[in-house]
C-alpha cells in the first residue's frame, strides 16, 4: 500500500485514533485530546506517518461546518430568547474579564497589541464539546445546571462568531469599519435569503417526502453546505454561513432527526480536525512556546471557576452549583483554536503565537477533564458513585 495514499493515511488516522481513544477512556479523558496527541505523535514533526497534513486539514473543515449547523439547529427563536434572559449578563461579565485577563497576560509577556487582544479572544470560551460531552444526559435536560451550562456555551459560540466576523473584516486590509460594516450587511443578506428559501422551499419539500429519509438526510447536507458557500459569495465563512441554515431549520420538527443523523459524520470530520491539529504541532518549538502556553493555561484554568462561580453566585444560583458550572466551564475553548487558526491566516498572529494558544488549549483540555471527572458526574466517571448516563 503506498505510504502516501489517501486510503493510507486514512487508515493511519482512524486506526490510530482508535487506539488512543481506547487509551484516554481508560484513562477517563476526552477523546479529541487523544486525536490531537495522535496527530502529533504521526504527523511531520512525529513519526512522519503522515507527511502531508494540509489536505487532511481541508477536509476536516468540513467537520467544522457540521459543528457550526448543529450548534444552529439547537438554537430555535423561543429558545435563544429565554437563553438571552437567563444568561446573557453571565456570559458577556465573563467573557469581559476573561479578556482583560488574557491582554494583561500576553501584555505582561511583552507581546503586541494585535496579538495580545487575540490571547484575550481565546480565553473567552469554554469548550462546547468537554462541556456537553461530560454532563450526564438526565442532568442537560432536566436539571437547572444543564440549562445553564448549554446557555452559556452557546451565548459564547455567538460571541466567537462575531470575533470570527471582526477577524476576516481586517484580514481583508484597508478600514476595518467599513469591512465589518459590509459584513454585517452581507449577514443579513444571508439571513433574509436563508428564511425565504428555508420558509418557501426547503420546508415544502420536507414536509412533501419527510418520510423518506435518505432524501431529508440529503437534502439537509445540501442546504447546510449551499448555505456555506452563499455565504462565502457574500464575502462571509462558511462556518456562518452553516449556523446561519441550522437556525433557518430550527424550528422544524425534523429539527431532531437532522441532529441525530448528522452526529456520525459531524464526528468523522471532526477527527480529521483534531489530528490535523497535532500534525501541525510544531514539537522542534516546544522549548519557545512552552512557558507562555503554561502561563495562559494555568490562568485559565485558575480564574476561570472562580470568576464563574462569582458572577452565578450574583445572579442568584446555588454556590456549591455555581462552583460546579465554573469547573465544568474551566478550560479553553476548541472555538479558541478556530480563532488562532483564523487570525493567523490574515497574518494578526504568528506561527509561534498559533502554537502556543494550541498548546495551552490543550493542556486546559486534558486538566479540566480530569478535575470534572474526578469531583463531578460525568458518563466516564472513575467511581460508581459519579459516574452518570
Amino acid at each position: 500500500m503506498p505510504e502516501g495514499s489517501v486510503v493510507y493515511s486514512i487508515f493511519l488516522i482512524f486506526a490510530g485514533a482508535a487506539a488512543a481513544a481506547t487509551v484516554a477512556l481508560y484513562a477517563r479523558q476526552a477523546m479529541l485530546v487523544a486525536y490531537i496527541l495522535m496527530g502529533v505523535l504521526l504527523g511531520p514533526w512525529g513519526l512522519k506517518w503522515v507527511t502531508d497534513p494540509a489536505w487532511i486539514g481541508e477536509v476536516s473543515h468540513i467537520g467544522i461546518i457540521f459543528l457550526l449547523y448543529l450548534l444552529g439547529l439547537n438554537m430555535p427563536p423561543g429558545q435563544l430568547l429565554r437563553m438571552f434572559r437567563e444568561a446573557v449578563w453571565v456570559t458577556l461579565a465573563s467573557s469581559g474579564m476573561f479578556a482583560v485577563l488574557g491582554f494583561g497576560i500576553a501584555a505582561a509577556l511583552g507581546y503586541g497589541m494585535l496579538t495580545a487582544v487575540v490571547i484575550g479572544a481565546v480565553l473567552m470560551f469554554s469548550s462546547t464539546i468537554i462541556g456537553l460531552k461530560l454532563v450526564p444526559t438526565t442532568t442537560l435536560h432536566h436539571q437547572r445546571m444543564g440549562q445553564v451550562v448549554i446557555s452559556i456555551l452557546l451565548l459564547q459560540d455567538l460571541i466567537a462568531i462575531l470575533i470570527l466576523l471582526l477577524l476576516q473584516g481586517y484580514g481583508q486590509g484597508g478600514s476595518l469599519f467599513m469591512h465589518v460594516g459590509l459584513l454585517v450587511l452581507s449577514l443579513a443578506a444571508l439571513i433574509l435569503v436563508a428564511s425565504l428559501l428555508e420558509r418557501f422551499v426547503v420546508e415544502k419539500l420536507i414536509a412533501r417526502f419527510d418520510r423518506i429519509h435518505e432524501y431529508v438526510f440529503l437534502l439537509v447536507i445540501a442546504w447546510c453546505l449551499g448555505l456555506a458557500e452563499l455565504s462565502r459569495t457574500f464575502g462571509l465563512s462558511h462556518e456562518i454561513g452553516a449556523f446561519v441554515a441550522g437556525v433557518a431549520l430550527a424550528a422544524s420538527p425534523v429539527a431532531l432527526f437532522i441532529a441525530e443523523s448528522l452526529k456520525p459524520l459531524r464526528d468523522f470530520f471532526l477527527v480529521l480536525f483534531f489530528f490535523s491539529l497535532g500534525a501541525n504541532f510544531d514539537l522542534s518549538a516546544i522549548r519557545e512556546v512552552a512557558l507562555p502556553a503554561m502561563l495562559i493555561a494555568a490562568s485559565a484554568l485558575l480564574a476561570k471557576p472562580f470568576i464563574f462561580r462569582w458572577l452565578l453566585a450574583q445572579a442568584g444560583e446555588k454556590p456549591r452549583v455555581s462552583l460546579e458550572i465554573g469547573v465544568r466551564l474551566g478550560q479553553i475553548s476548541e472555538f479558541s483554536l478556530l480563532i488562532a487558526v483564523v487570525a493567523f491566516k490574515t497574518n494578526v498572529i504568528d506561527d509561534k503565537m498559533s502554537q502556543i494558544i494550541e498548546m495551552a488549549t490543550l493542556v486546559t483540555f486534558i486538566i479540566s477533564t480530569y478535575l470534572i471527572v474526578m469531583r463531578y458526574p460525568t458518563p466516564i466517571a472513575i467511581s460508581d458513585r459519579l459516574r452518570r448516563d
